[in-house]
């Protein structure tokens, strides 16, 4: 199949520009970030994007993206086409979660079949956790994401009528649960994304409840932080997070329209991104990834592209 062309614009001089004159946030005093690099666009042939919803980043500075048609595209940091594979089925939906283990495997969260797949980085299918619906252990709501922690062990976010975490051996035996459907500390509304730091401390995305929330392994809360707002330090439907070895936060605000940078403990640094079409502006994001560069690929899902940020 021949590779369509890409609508690629890498002139940084030409973007900053653009971005200095772009209304809102922009003009906010604690803005920050500047635009790199845009690439991608609508379409279902190989290389474009249909509302991408998920997004990840392997040690190889490989980006996994998977869209509407169920299908999981790996791009380089520019936006070159380097492969591409489908989900094993898609007529009752599609994936909207994923990341890299630590054995360099892609982890899919396969949300409307009840199951987490995991494939190797060339897509190959190795191994599947779950696929029946329901509230008993190893059964699942819709999944969302998951993360694996030092030990080999996965946790498995899903949210509808449960919104829990379940965790898993590495060969995806259950071992325990927490959570539930409601906005008391510990519970959850959608918990969209989940990532886990360098003390195996499962950081998770409280979408509807616009908040973070950090647990140890054994799923006791540790802290959780944000309020509901378009306010810098306020969230509004965060779907993602990148914890940066800087001890630094960067959230996708699929609401708010922009990237907000946050310290550990939920402190402000700036936002970057308005609503919008145009260079520098988003139109609901869903998730983001950071490269071995520092820069910050933003998934800006309903303008079918991704645009790269330095923060």
């Amino acid at each position: 199949m021949a590779r369509p062309p890409r609508r690629r614009m890498a002139w940084a001089a030409l973007l900053a520009a653009l971005a200095l004159a772009a209304p809102g946030c922009w003009e906010d005093p604690i803005s920050i970030g500047r635009l790199d690099v845009i690439w991608g666009r609508g379409g279902f042939s190989e290389g474009r994007l249909q509302k991408p919803r998920a997004m990840a980043i392997d040690r190889n500075d490989q980006i996994y993206v998977v869209d509407m048609t169920a299908r999981i595209q790996v791009f380089d940091t520019e936006g070159e086409f380097l492969r591409a594979w489908q989900t094993p089925a898609s007529e009752a939906g599609k994936p909207t979660g994923l990341s890299i283990d630590r054995d360099g495997r892609l982890l899919v969260a396969d949300t409307h079949y009840y199951r987490l797949l995991i494939y190797s980085p060339e897509g190959k299918l190795v191994q599947t956790i779950g696929g029946s619906g329901g509230q008993e252990p190893g059964e699942f709501g819709l999944v969302t994401d998951a993360v694996q922690d030092s030990r080999g062990n996965y946790y498995i976010g899903e949210y509808g009528d449960f919104d829990r975490i379940q965790k898993f051996t590495r060969d995806g035996e259950f071992l325990l649960q927490w959570g539930g459907h409601g906005s008391e500390p510990g519970q959850f509304a959608r918990p969209q994304s989940l990532e886990i730091d360098e003390h195996d401390r499962i950081w998770v995305v409280d979408a509807c409840n616009h908040r973070i929330q950090v647990f140890d392994t054994e799923g006791n809360l540790l802290k959780m932080w944000g309020t509901q707002g378009g306010e810098p330090g306020e969230l509004y439907f965060p779907y993602d997070l990148v914890l940066a070895p800087d001890g630094v936060v960067y959230i996708c605000e699929f609401g708010n329209h922009r990237v907000q940078k946050f310290t550990r403990e939920g402190r402000s640094l700036g936002c970057w991104g308005t609503h919008g079409r145009g260079p520098g502006e988003l139109h609901n994001p869903w998730a983001l990834v950071r490269d071995s560069q520092g820069r910050i690929h933003v998934l800006d899902t309903y303008n079918h592209r991704i645009q790269r940020v330095k923060m």
